[in-house]
């Protein structure tokens, strides 16, 4: 629908919501500031809507703006990506648009890997859900319980996997930039 189309619609809708709640020009008028002869030529569709003219009327009628200009509805938030198993590692995709900000969900299974530390561009962070992750980033060995978190350059060699104990589960957001979050990681081995 062209922003013409939507244009058209808003006088009928004005019309309309004004005549359910039994209002009459005059009273819209008195509420709004709008003279009459504004508020019927807007009702007409003879006066383009504008956002000065909408909001008081808006406001009156005790409606979202959306309600009178008809904004589409919101597509349906959900992801629905289906999960990839890499490496034994199971990924849940938790963003749809390719490139920018990337979010994870992270299943690392149960068992004792050998750390093989990888760099690239960006920037990543992690939450464990369940579970403990060791990470190691660096010359830094540490692991994350349940509810910590951690932030870091990729450009760092690094990596993570589940420390023997069980499996691990947690969120990972990578980005190629962004707003740094602090937070605490203890250090391996100390609780």
């Amino acid at each position: 629908m062209s922003a013409e189309d939507v244009l058209a619609e808003v006088g009928p809708r004005l019309r309309r919501i004004r005549k359910e709640r039994e209002v009459t020009l005059a009273a819209l008028s008195e509420a709004t500031g709008i003279s009459v002869s504004t508020l019927s030529r807007l009702e007409s569709g003879l006066r383009r809507p504008s956002l000065e003219l909408l909001l008081p009327i808006a406001q009156a009628h005790q409606v979202p703006l959306d309600e009178l200009v008809g904004a589409p509805p919101v597509a349906d938030p959900r992801v629905r990506a289906k999960p990839l198993v890499r490496h034994g590692r199971t990924f849940w995709p938790l963003t749809r648009q390719p490139g920018g900000l990337q979010a994870f969900k992270v299943l690392v299974p149960v068992g004792v890997e050998e750390p093989e530390p990888r760099t690239h561009e960006g920037y990543e962070w992690l939450y464990v859900l369940s579970g403990r992750l060791r990470m190691v980033i660096g010359e830094h060995d540490v692991v994350l319980a349940a509810g910590e978190a951690a932030e870091f350059d990729t450009r760092v060699p690094h990596w993570f996997g589940s420390t023997g104990e069980g499996p691990v589960e947690f969120l990972s957001l990578f980005g190629p930039q962004g707003e740094r979050m602090h937070v605490r990681a203890r250090p391996r081995g100390k609780a």
